[in-house]
Order: structure tokens, then sequence, then C-alpha cells
């Protein structure tokens, strides 16, 4: 495969995974601690806290599946991204993920299955495509998979201008989501994992093949000091004690398998790994 400087692959066993880059921007956690606990940790942070995050999207190649963990911002020549933009000032943005199927050759057709760690619209808008002044489903082949609690319930669900209805409604409407309920492997090796907390429904993706596993951790982080501070919540609404159980949950395991992990914010390419240090974990970015 052509090497893309917003894509970067590694192959674990049989499955080859590649982290895209949708772009990224300068944000400011706003963790509940005072600024003379946190600015150590965020040495690369601005006079305002900010520091830059990333935004990644996951493809996993295995035999007989094409599958997506997130499907990420729409084109950067979308009128969704014009309204995003405006919103978000700064923000820069890389070909996406659309620019690099494309480059890769991989037809939005061949896509099995797309993965959707949870419903915040950075993480699920490019399942729908603009066309002719109206929204179809990008990937019309694959099962989108998305953890129930983010669905049923979300209130979100009752604005009709919300990118969920437009979005992610879409693909209910066309008979693509499917909801899940507890662990669920997709295929053989690739399992989505529950990781309440972000959001009610949020969950991460483990791959595994040949006894090397990588894991996806979508927002369950979105700076690797959290791993050393796993009580450190971004912003007030999180749901903390599910969050900080996640965190624990999955750290724990994660550093036993000696696993490779990436989550959605890190800056690209994002490979890292959590380690134990003392009575608690670390991150390290991978070389």
């Amino acid at each position: 495969m052509a090497v893309h400087p917003y894509a970067s692959t590694r192959r674990f066993g049989e499955a080859e995974v590649t982290i895209v880059s949708d772009g990224s921007i300068a944000w400011a956690p706003r963790y509940q601690v005072p600024e003379v606990e946190w600015r150590p940790a965020l040495p690369d942070a601005d006079a305002e806290g900010r520091i830059l995050l990333g935004f990644h999207v996951a493809h996993v190649r295995l035999p007989g599946a094409s599958i997506l963990i997130d499907a990420g911002l729409d084109d950067p020549a979308s009128a969704w991204h014009q309204s995003f933009s405006a919103r978000w000032p700064g923000l820069a943005r890389t070909p996406g993920l659309t620019g690099w199927l494309a480059a890769a050759g991989i037809p939005p057709e061949a896509i099995t299955h797309v993965l959707i760690t949870h419903a915040h619209e950075d993480h699920f808008v490019g399942v729908a495509a603009e066309h002719g002044g109206s929204l179809v489903a990008r990937f019309p082949r694959a099962r989108h998979l998305l953890g129930r609690a983010d669905w049923e319930g979300n209130p979100r669900r009752e604005d009709p201008a919300s990118a969920l209805a437009t979005r992610l409604g879409l693909v209910e409407r066309v008979g693509l989501l499917d909801l899940v309920d507890g662990e669920r492997e997709v295929v053989a090796g690739v399992t989505i994992i529950p990781a309440p907390g972000e959001s009610p429904g949020h969950c991460a993706v483990r791959i595994e093949s040949a006894d090397a596993r990588c894991y996806f951790l979508g927002d369950l982080v979105h700076h690797g000091c959290e791993v050393e501070h796993p009580d450190w919540m971004p912003g007030q609404n999180r749901d903390r004690a599910g969050l900080l159980a996640s965190r624990r949950r999955l750290f724990a395991e994660i550093a036993a398998q000696r696993a490779v992990a990436v989550f959605a914010h890190e800056q690209f390419p994002g490979w890292g790994r959590v380690v134990s240090v003392g009575s608690g974990y670390g991150w390290t970015r991978d070389a």
C-alpha cells in the first residue's frame, strides 16, 4: 500500500491497521485540578492551556473484512465542514478518510463494518455524504455498530437538525445500524468493548491476531497524561465514576498484554502503549 503523510499502517498478525488523520486543532482540556498540577503534565500547552489534538479514525484490513473504526469528519469541501470549522476556528484538515480510501484503492462499497466508538459528532459525521443537496449513506454495504446507550434515550435524536438525527438517523432509516449491548466480536479477532464514561455507550475496539494486539480507545482519553492521572476529566460533562472505572479496567488489560494502543485525539500518528508505573500506569508514544 502506498505511503501517505496523513496515514500510518502497522501489521498485527493478519490484521493490517491504518490510522488516518482527519486533521488537528488546538484545544484546552480544562481539567478540574489547579493549574499548578496540570501545567507540568502539559508542557506544550499555550498560555490559555490549549494543546494540539488530532482527529483520527482507523481502518482494519483482514481476510474477508474491511472495517472502519469511527467515520470521522465530513469531507473538507463539504457544507458540514464549513459549519464545523466556523465553530472551531483554527481547525486544520487533511484530505481525510475519503481522500485516503480513494488513494488506497478502497471503494466505499468495500467497507464491511463501521464501528462507531461513540455518538459525538467528530466521530460519526462521515457515515453520510452530501450528494446533490441531499445526504446518502457513504458506506452502503457496511453494518454500522454503535453502543445502544448512545442511541436510545439520546436527546439529540429529538432535534431533527442535529448531526445525530440527520447522519446516524439516515443510517438507521436505510437499515444499516446495529445497536450493541456488551462485548461483541464483530469478525474473528475484532471485538467491541464497552467503555462508558465519555458517553453512556462509549466503546473501545480490540484487534488481535497471531498473539499481537492493538486497541483503538476512542475518547477513553484525550491526552496521554490522563493515563497517569485517570481521575482527570476533560470538561465537566462526563460520567466521572463510569469513565474512571473504564480507564482502570482497560489500562490494566492493555498493560498486562503489552499491547499497542491508539486514542482518537493523540497527535498523529498516535501509536503508543499503556505501561505499568508503580501502582498506576503511564503513556508512552511509540517512536
